[in-house]
């Protein structure tokens, strides 16, 4: 279970904008619930004009003047990019424009085992193949020592990067990077790509039109896979890409949507689920060359040669997270205990280091915990991190530095490095920061408002669609709805699939699950739930209607507060620490409560949050449940899988006598250690 934070839209506010900007109340609501203060704030947040003038980006001018003489030159020009989506792109979108200039341009992108940005052999080469000219794209603002370099061997430099600098720029004829203390950009937030965008307008006297004709298509993915807050000039690029992607000119993009099986109206969801994926596997598993010569190829034999590639490259990627995912389940069922630590480590031999990032938020969305994965590859091991609202990396990261060998990262992720015999050292580091500096940390739900019936019309919840495109800084609108009534359960694709009919205040409307198995969903008809939803329209047969699909669900009358109160208290009993007596009083179960939670067990695995949901009342608090799934377990009635948070009987098991359990005969003599032993500790 996630924690649940409901926003609240200030009604003036709300007023406000209806009768001044003419919105619904609903998509007022919204804004409002998400700090837009008023009118002019609102004006502001939908404001779709050009973007601003790319010369007000320090060493700008610069850029693009030297650029054009290179290019009226005929100097040998090579562009450095990223391994990445937006890497990839804005390689291709600067190379297609220098080409279409006559320039004599090439591209270079690293391999993923040479790691990020400019190497030094890989400058070397380049240097032995005639360039005279470097521009990177998507990386450079740290190669510090690379730079020298360039100019060491007689080359020139130009960088061009949106990460964060340090006090020390790299060489160059011009850094362009938004984030430098002495930039002016007004908008600061644009992704590799975007600032090719603003070069190129700058490369054409500062007017944006032909960039956003040729290549906003290719910024609108990278924007919205490289996770940039999706306002101000992010949401006109992304916007303007989607208009431009239904008709694009790349060929390449269009044998990749076809390959990708895309189809129209294109959303932003689309690119950040669907292509840049697809693009982003090339620097994974493949080379990003491929990638980049798909975007640029004119041929469209190649262009389907390649883009089937990137999804042959894709599945891959798929495969082996799910091998990852797998081992760590496998690691969890092997030493369950591991589940309740306040930091989740997993470590593995050979996983491929372009998903363990993947793999950590995987993990993290499902157990709520700051994840760190680490893979052992040719006697180094290598590891990406993901935490939750109330974690921060680099600081985990910076309190063990001295078994780390390289670290970076900011807080809610984290790239590192360390040695195979300092693995266990570095987890027991990371478990004492968190218990010195967080304590228990859970995974953060944000829905906007609690939804009225009222809400779910066809005209209410079209008016969403204004605020698209939605991303990072403009999440797709989240409802609570409190009090649903399950009207019927419904399979839909041989049970892979639910679908419920809800009565929501005598107002009837679908709820879809996509990836909810029916037989492992647990509530039924009649009973009343609360939700996190996301209205949006179905038109079938020529009529309009408002479904939902539902993110979470729990049942109502379950206190947030007191189950995660009490799901601490149950991990720390796991953990061996000590309870107060006062708590463990409460925890232990009479036989009349053990009887109750089991009757409630499944032969089918149920999720506990469900199979708690049927047995919660008072007496029966989350810790106490656990315990007596935990003795049932002791005793082989019910089998657990801790890694899926799940339960189901073990059927023929044996009779026993439950009042035997080692758990519950420690739970009422009072002793808080009680898991020791069964740890074997």
């Amino acid at each position: 279970m996630h924690k649940w934070k409901i926003g609240k839209p200030v009604k003036a506010v709300s007023d406000e904008l209806m009768i001044k900007g003419g919105l619904s109340k609903l998509c007022a609501d919204v804004l409002s619930a998400r700090g837009i203060g008023g009118y002019d704030e609102a004006a502001a947040f939908f404001s779709n004009s050009e973007p601003s003038d790319p010369f007000t980006a320090q060493d700008m001018d610069k850029a693009a003047q030297l650029i054009t003489e290179a290019v009226d030159n005929m100097t040998n020009i090579c562009i450095y990019g990223d391994y990445d989506c937006d890497g990839i792109t804005a390689t291709a979108a600067l190379y297609s424009y220098l080409e279409c200039l006559g320039a004599n341009v090439s591209f270079f992108i690293n391999e993923r085992a040479e790691g990020y940005g400019l190497n030094a052999d890989n400058i070397r080469k380049l240097h032995e193949r005639g360039t005279e000219l470097i521009i990177t794209v998507d990386n450079g603002i740290s190669a510090i020592a690379e730079a020298d370099l360039v100019y060491e061997l007689g080359m020139r430099l130009i960088v061009t990067d949106h990460h964060q600098p340090s006090e020390k720029l790299p060489r160059a004829e011009a850094v362009v990077d938004l984030h430098r203390a002495d930039d002016l950009s007004r908008f600061k937030d644009l992704c590799g790509c975007g600032l090719v965008l603003k070069l190129i307008a700058a490369m054409e006297d500062g007017d944006h039109t032909a960039a956003m004709e040729q290549f906003s298509d290719l910024a609108a993915i990278a924007t919205v896979a490289d996770v940039v807050p999706l306002r101000g000039e992010n949401r006109y690029i992304v916007s303007a890409g989607l208009h431009y992607l239904e008709n694009t000119a790349n060929i390449g993009l269009k044998a990749l949507i076809e390959a990708s099986g895309m189809k129209p109206p294109y959303t932003s969801t689309g690119l950040a689920f669907t292509l840049a994926p697809r693009i982003n596997a090339a620097g994974r598993f493949g080379s990003a060359t491929d990638a980049v010569r798909l975007l640029l190829t004119e041929d469209e034999e190649e262009a389907k040669l390649l883009a089937d590639i990137l999804c042959g490259y894709n599945k891959t990627r798929q495969e082996t997270e799910k091998g990852i995912m797998s081992e760590i389940s496998a690691a969890v069922k092997a030493d369950p205990f591991i589940a309740d630590r306040r930091v989740s480590v997993f470590y593995g031999k050979g996983w491929h280091h372009g998903v363990i990032g993947i793999a950590a938020a995987r993990v993290m969305e499902r157990t709520g915990k700051p994840t760190f994965i680490i893979s052992e590859e040719n006697g180094e091991a290598r590891g990406s991190a993901r935490a939750p609202e109330g974690f921060h990396v680099f600081e985990a990261l910076s309190y063990c530095s001295s078994v780390l060998t390289k670290f970076g990262g900011h807080s809610g992720a984290g790239g590192f490095s360390l040695l195979p015999e300092k693995v266990g050292e570095f987890t027991e580091l990371l478990q004492k920061f968190a218990a010195e500096s967080c304590g228990e940390i859970n995974s953060v739900s944000q829905a906007d408002k609690a939804l009225l019936p009222d809400d779910l019309s066809v005209e209410e919840v079209g008016s969403l669609s204004v605020l698209e495109p939605f991303g990072a800084g403009n999440p797709r609108p989240m409802f609570l709805m409190h009090g649903a009534k399950i009207n019927a359960v419904q399979a839909l694709s041989e049970g892979k699939h639910t679908k419920l009919s809800l009565d929501y205040g005598g107002v009837t409307v679908s709820g879809l699950m996509f990836g909810q198995a029916t037989d492992k969903f647990g509530y039924s008809a009649g009973d009343m739930m609360d939700m996190l939803v996301y209205p949006e329209l179905n038109t079938y047969n020529g009529r309009t209607s408002v479904n939902v699909r539902i993110n979470e669900c729990r049942k109502c009358g379950v206190s947030q507060q007191k189950y995660f109160a009490a799901k601490d208290t149950y991990e720390a009993l796991r953990r061996g620490e000590a309870v107060s007596p006062a708590l463990m009083a409460r925890i232990a179960p009479e036989r009349a409560e053990l009887v109750k939670v089991y009757k409630a067990v499944k032969k089918e695995f149920l999720p506990f949050d469900n199979i708690y949901s049927a047995v919660s009342d008072d007496s029966m608090n989350f810790c106490k449940f656990m315990v007596c799934i935990d003795i049932f377990e002791e005793k082989g009635l019910i089998e657990t899988d801790r890694f899926f948070m799940t339960a189901r009987l073990v059927e023929g098991a044996a009779r026993v006598d439950i009042e035997t359990s080692e758990i519950l005969k420690a739970l009422r003599a009072g002793k808080s250690d009680i898991y020791l032993a069964v740890r074997g500790n």
